[in-house]
């Protein structure tokens, strides 16, 4: 029977668990707020003029996706303020698996925006690199369209951030760094956002 392996006094867990709480903290706190503030005025006039906000990531940025969709469609009531229009196009398994097998992995998501998508919708693109090529090719897509675009991505942000109006970077290199600081500026819009439409509704801001 194997033996369990034993503990020491000074784990060397510790320490790494320790220095991985301090870089995404470090990482947190780095990320532009104006930039995340610009997101927020992009989402709030999207949901103003009725459009739909469409989510795309893969992998954990997938979830991220996924999430995002979920807490802005939810998480941002309050107090009978307007809600968010919005689709994770993550989230349709038989209709991912149909594009990837019939025209090909890169294609998953533009095939989607390009058949939902009108104007005045918004697209928010999740991708650590930026180089995903099924990223690169919905962004591509939103642009063509005359979507409203945001990135949410890396320290280098790759081509993706050269094609959306808007890039909110995480400054590291890290891929499990950045998708913490991804879900965390994802929070921090629903949050924000629920609490000025709340005190929009009651006449505490004006719009």
């Amino acid at each position: 029977m194997k033996q369990p392996m034993p503990i020491r006094a000074e784990s060397s867990l510790h320490s790494l668990l320790g220095e991985y709480w301090s870089e995404v903290a470090h990482v947190a706190s780095s990320i532009d707020l104006d930039r995340i503030e610009a997101a927020a005025t992009m989402l709030l006039e999207c949901q103003e003029r009725d459009g739909i906000i469409y989510t795309v990531g893969n992998g954990g940025s997938a979830a991220t996706a996924s999430h995002f969709a979920c807490d802005l469609a939810k998480g941002t009531r309050a107090g009978g303020a307007p809600t968010f229009r919005v689709v994770a196009l993550t989230d349709s398994m038989p209709v991912l698996t149909a594009w990837g097998n019939d025209v090909g992995y890169e294609r998953i998501f533009a095939e989607q925006l390009a058949s939902l998508a009108r104007p005045g919708d918004l697209l928010v693109a999740i991708s650590v690199s930026g180089f995903s090529p099924n990223m690169i090719a919905v962004a591509e897509t939103a642009r063509d369209l005359g979507l409203d675009t945001i990135g949410l991505t890396g320290r280098n942000g790759g081509t993706l951030a050269q094609l959306v109006d808007l890039t909110v970077k995480a400054p590291s290199d890290s891929m499990e760094v950045v998708e913490d600081a991804h879900l965390i500026v994802a929070h921090s819009l629903c949050v924000a956002m629920r609490e000025f439409l709340s005190r929009v509704k009651h006449g505490a801001l004006s719009a």
